[in-house]
């Protein structure tokens, strides 16, 4: 979702909307460096109205960014926008902490005659963090798998061809191969997809998951990363033991600046 309070252009992305944020916000230096190390690195957003003041004097409204990361972790910011009745800017500040932004949306009240709204409860509190939980959850909490169907069609092979195929030096050695060479049946599911900028070029990354039943029983997965993340921009395949190992490799290659 884009921010409600500027529409510009419903195709921005979340790099686009990061900058964004950060280049109007009063107070962005203020930010921790290692958040926004962190922020910089986030794949969607969804944004909100948390609460809002609409007076003769004083226009001010609270919006929630929520952002998910590379690593799975979710992040969120708190916005302040507020203009006089007069001059009718916008005026953007940007916190990381809930008590901090209602702080200063409470301050900047009292400050235009309004004594009583230092302290006082958001009214929209209780839907809003039940939303807001709801969403993170959304946000961090991977689809279900589909049933995985296994499919004897020269399994062995399709194995060989997915190692082959891998360039990158820490792909699975010998005694995955030999492993694999008792593969009868397979199973191949996309689990990751996403365009991006890197090195200020557009770039794709996808993972595979090649899951494999063996003649013993048992069942075995290697991690395919496909992405176009490199200097001329053709295609590369790297090929990991692991998920998280898979994942990790897609988040530095999507870091290259």
């Amino acid at each position: 979702m884009n921010d409600p309070i500027d529409r510009n252009d419903p195709y921005e992305t979340t790099e686009q909307h990061v900058e964004r944020l950060l280049g109007r916000a009063l107070n962005s230096f203020d930010l921790p460096d290692a958040l926004v190390e962190r922020l910089r690195t986030a794949l969607a957003h969804a944004s909100a109205l948390h609460a809002s003041h609409h007076s003769a004097a004083l226009h001010r409204a609270t919006y929630r960014h929520t952002y998910l990361l590379a690593d799975g972790a979710s992040l969120t910011l708190w916005e302040l926008v507020h203009h006089r009745g007069a001059d009718g800017r916008d005026h953007h500040e940007l916190y990381a902490d809930k008590a901090e932004v209602r702080l200063a949306a409470a301050r900047l009240s009292e400050a235009f005659g309004f004594p009583d709204a230092v302290g006082l409860a958001d009214p929209l509190d209780d839907d809003l963090d039940a939303d807001l939980e709801l969403l993170s959850a959304l946000l961090t909490r991977p689809p279900a798998p589909a049933p995985r169907m296994y499919v004897p069609d020269d399994s062995a092979d399709h194995a060989r061809r997915v190692l082959r195929r891998a360039e990158n030096a820490d792909r699975p050695g010998d005694a995955v191969a030999a492993r694999l060479r008792g593969a009868f049946a397979h199973h191949i599911q996309q689990v990751f997809g996403r365009q991006c900028s890197v090195a200020g070029k557009d770039a794709g990354f996808s993972l595979y998951e090649h899951a494999f039943l063996l003649l013993d029983g048992s069942e075995m997965s290697v991690w395919e990363v496909e992405h176009t993340a490199t200097p001329d921009g053709r295609h590369m395949c790297e090929v990991y033991e692991d998920e998280r190992t898979a994942r990790t490799a897609m988040e530095l290659r999507a870091r290259v600046r």
